[in-house]
């Protein structure tokens, strides 16, 4: 094979290696989702938009856990970080963040629940992280989060021994180039 027939090999392998490299970053996320939604294990719990299930006796303990990505100038706390709640009841958990930055900071959050086996149980009524949010420099806002959990828990022998479920939420900047200008 002649010098110009390797390197045309080579950079054809490349280009397919490349092409193949971007069509997984693009289609990872609804990959991703569409695993979650399928098989119920990990990944976000689910939203709906009001929630009928009829309370039971057993309890649970709710740990909210919140943080920021790097870079990002936000700092974001719950306002309680656990809460004993009743399976089937509505819940409301509040959310505190802050831009420490002098420009406005569009930040957008993402959610998950552990242990995995318990998100497909955790239905969010109404929640921040559905939305970006816009803080102006040095702006403080409090953000809800409406949630239910499913009584359908109680009744899974996968699940129904599970007595601690945690609600990560974790604030990234929505418009990652605004970090890249400023420094």
């Amino acid at each position: 094979m002649s010098p110009l027939r390797r390197t045309q090999a080579t950079l054809a392998g490349l280009v397919v290696i490349i092409a193949a490299m971007v069509g997984l970053v693009i289609g990872s996320v609804p990959l991703y989702k569409a695993f979650c939604q399928a098989t119920g294990i990990g990944g976000p719990p689910r939203q709906v938009a009001a929630e009928s299930s009829a309370a039971t006796g057993k309890m649970v303990t709710i740990r909210f856990d919140a943080s920021v990505a790097k870079g990002l100038q936000w700092r974001f706390a719950p306002q309680s970080r656990e809460m004993k709640v009743r399976l089937g009841e509505d819940n409301l958990a509040i959310f505190t963040a802050t831009n420490l930055s002098d420009r406005p900071i569009t930040g957008n959050a993402v959610f998950n629940a552990t242990p995995d086996k318990i998100g497909k149980y955790v239905a969010k009524i109404q929640c921040f992280c559905f939305t970006e949010q816009t803080l102006l420099p040095g702006q403080t806002v409090d953000m809800a989060v409406s949630f239910v959990i499913d009584p359908a828990m109680a009744a899974d022998p996968l699940s129904n021994e599970v007595g601690t479920i945690t609600l990560s939420y974790t604030f990234f900047n929505a418009n990652p180039a605004d970090e890249r200008g400023r420094s």
